[in-house]
This record gives C-alpha cells, structure tokens and sequence, in this order.
C-alpha cells in the first residue's frame, strides 16, 4: 500500500484537489469520494483496474482522470456522466470499445494510446471543445465521418493503426495544426525504404565511447558517447529507440524520419544509424548540440491543452525572435521538399540560443516524433499546411514574446498560416522566402 492510499484513507488528504494512487489497486477505493467537494485530478495509473463505479459523477469537480496502463477492455460509461471531465487518459489498456456513452459532455483532450480499437462512435463528432485527439497504436482503419463537425480539433494522433488512406475531410478541419499519421499501411513502404540504408551512413556501436544519459523521451534515451574522428574524437549524441507505441506512434516510423530528412543546418545534424548494438536496439547517432543551446518553452499543460508553457517574463530581443523563425521556415521548407511533414511543430522542440553569432542558427528544429512521410496528392498537401499552421501558431508566439518594433509582415505571415481555410495558407517555400530578410536581422 502507497502512502498516498494509506493517508487518504486514514482521512488526512482533506481538500486535496489532486490525486495520484499507483498500489496495484484491483478496485476503486472508495474513500476517493470523501474528496468530492475539492477533487479536480485523478490519476489512477499504474493498477490492476477494469471498471470504473457507475457513481463517479459524485466526484462533480473533476476535470482531468488518468487510468493508463491498467486493465481496463472498455472505457468506463461512468466518463460520460461526469459534467465538468475535461481530459480523459487510458493509455496502454485492453480497450477494444469505445460506447458512446463513455464521452464526457465537456471533453477537450482524449487519449487512447496503444490499445486494440477498430472503431469510434459517431458521437464522438458532438463533442465540440475537442481540441486533441491521440489514438496512436490502436487498430483503426478509419475515423467516424461527424469529427469534421469538431472545428476546435487542433491535434490528432492516427499513427501506427491501419490506415490505407487519410480521410479526406481532416483537409478541411481549420484549426487542425499538428497530425502524427506514420506507421499506416499508407506511407510504410516509405518508412521501410528510408530505415533500408541507402544513402545513409552506418556506425557501429563497438566504435563508440559511450557514456551518461542525457535525456529520456517517450520514443528513447539519450546517450553522451565520443567517436573517433582522424586523430582525436569527437562528441556525439547516441539515440536508443524504444520498443514500444508512444503517444506520437512507433520509434521505428521516427528513426525512418530521421534518416529521410537528411542535412540541413537548421536541423539537429544526424551522422548515421547506428547498427551492431549488443540487444538489436535501433538507434541514431547525432551531433551533439553545444549546451549553449536550450529549449524555447515546455509543453503544453492540462489548462493550456495545445499551447505550449514560456519561462515567466521571457522576453526575446526583436533581432533574435525574427532569426528563430526564419530558422524554422528554412527547415520545415527542407522537410516539405522531402516529402515529410513535421507533425509537431512546436516550441518545445525547438534549441535556441540567444547569442548565436550573424550566419550560424539562432535555432534548432528536432524532435521526430510525429514526422512521416507525407501521401501524394492533396492530402499530402493538406498535411503540409497543417505544419505551416503549426508555424503561424509558433510565430504569433515569437511576436508575443518580442522585445522591440516588429516589421508589419510579422504578425500578417502569421495571420496568413494561421487562415481557417487550410488552402489559402502559403506553403512552406514562402515561408521561407518571406523570412530571408530576417535570418541577418
């Protein structure tokens, strides 16, 4: 029994407005509901959960509940009678069924993540506060027709399920910004031909030095490692790709990304894939990024939903704020013109540094998650408008954050790609045309 479970019920977690309980539970403790009056989180994951009480609706200030890797083969039509739930998690569960009645009137974010559903209810198309939608890792083949009518969806991750075809109508969507969609039958004969090889450098695991972790993300761990290099070596970073569905789809959709993306200077520079590690453990081999660079903001949080997180009081000089932008519309052009879209075209993907010398990047896109190879045709097109919206989102937030005069074409490129019909955004090429003037800002 966790401290958490045995304080709540000796009665000494009184007006508590978030809880956490991972004690292997079997069964929903009861004493949650003498929290009734404060409780707002709930995270339950981490159990041995598969129902839910039909009387959860008592918890009538919870916005947020988490249930993810538990046991759960349905999601729990308790949900939908829980007036002010907001943000429902059940990550890695058995679920096969989604009812209808399981959707919580004021639903804004879902995730479903790695579990077995072949289908959505047409419901779901009523809830129109959705704002993000992750339904990697399941067993959809297609998406229920009514979503088009959630003109607030602005994330949606259909990765690794079983996709011959985006639906047409997601082109439509106006506010839909970030779109994970790799690892469908759709574009994974593309995926196979990039992890192929062919053209890429190859480095073996026996002729690194390896040494401490750096960092762990949902798709992998970070390695600090030196490679040989003429007579000295050099420092690199050393990707090791997990094994199993993240929230933006399968590491190995990623590691194609990585590799199709090839050099550009805006990018996080891959020197190889890395081959011969002792478990078979799919991986890349990166610079590594002086430490002079850091990351412009954090993800989003339950409140913000799609936005993401600036440090308190952050102000970016006018010169800097316009070279990070014209950074990123010089890489997210290169990627489009190799037939990749980002999918996650974020702040919080992005390396800055404030002091990066005239003609070297004030920014680094990474992060390639969510990226995929982008269908032929007009859904290809779409998708790539899609990460030019993620962009305006990005820029808007750049010019908020300014510190200085901005030139009038800052806040009218980002008026332009964040237009609510997707085809009249420019497209990436412009993007970049129109930001050269501010990469010598």
């Amino acid at each position: 029994m966790t401290d958490e479970l045995q304080r709540l019920r000796a009665g000494a977690l009184a007006g508590a407005r978030t809880l956490r309980i991972a004690a292997g539970l079997e069964t929903f403790p009861h004493e949650v509901f003498d929290l009734a009056d404060t409780l707002e989180v709930l995270d339950l994951s981490g159990n041995h959960l598969s129902t839910l009480p039909d009387d959860l609706h008592r918890l009538h200030r919870l916005k947020v509940l988490f249930a993810s890797a538990n046991r759960f083969t349905e999601l729990p039509t308790a949900l939908g009678a829980c007036a002010q739930l907001e943000m429902v998690g059940f990550k890695s569960n058995r679920i096969t069924h989604v009812p209808a009645e399981a959707l919580p009137p004021r639903l804004r974010w879902l995730i479903l993540t790695d579990n077995a559903i072949a289908a959505l209810p047409d419901a779901l198309g009523d809830r129109h506060r959705l704002q993000k939608l992750m339904l990697a890792g399941n067993h959809l083949r297609a998406l229920p027709g009514t979503l088009q009518r959630c003109a607030s969806l602005e994330l949606l991750r259909i990765a690794a399920n079983r996709f011959d075809a985006l639906p047409g109508w997601l082109a439509e969507l106006p506010r839909l910004a970030w779109l994970a969609m790799g690892g469908n039958p759709f574009n994974e004969a593309a995926e196979a031909r990039a992890r192929s090889g062919h053209g890429a450098a190859q480095v073996g695991w026996s002729s690194l030095y390896v040494g401490e972790v750096l960092g762990e993300g949902a798709s992998g761990r970070i390695l600090a490692a030196r490679l040989p290099s003429g007579a000295g070596q050099r420092d690199v970073a050393v990707k090791l790709f997990k094994g199993e569905v993240t929230s933006d789809g399968r590491p190995l959709s990623e590691l194609a990304a990585s590799l199709a993306a090839g050099r550009h200077p805006r990018l996080i520079p891959v020197l190889g894939r890395l081959n011969g590690h002792p478990d078979g453990t799919q991986g890349l081999v990166m610079e590594r990024i002086p430490a002079a660079y850091r990351t412009l903001a954090g993800p989003p949080s339950f409140e913000s939903c799609t936005r993401d997180i600036y440090p308190a009081g952050l102000r970016l000089p006018c010169d800097v704020a316009l070279r990070i932008a014209a950074d990123v519309a010089s890489a997210l052009a290169h990627l489009h013109g190799r037939g990749l879209a980002h999918g996650d075209l974020y702040a919080h993907n992005l390396l800055w540094r404030p002091d990066a010398p005239s003609g070297q990047a004030c920014s680094l896109l990474g992060d390639f998650g969510a990226a995929a190879f982008a269908p032929p045709g007009p859904m290809g097109d779409a998708a790539r408008r899609m990460d030019v919206r993620a962009f305006g989102v990005l820029l808007a937030e750049l010019c908020d954050h300014a510190e200085g005069p901005l030139p009038d074409g800052a806040r009218t490129l980002a008026g332009d790609c964040l237009a609510e019909r997707p085809a009249t955004r420019p497209d990436a090429a412009e993007l970049a045309a129109r930001t050269v003037p501010w990469a010598a800002a």
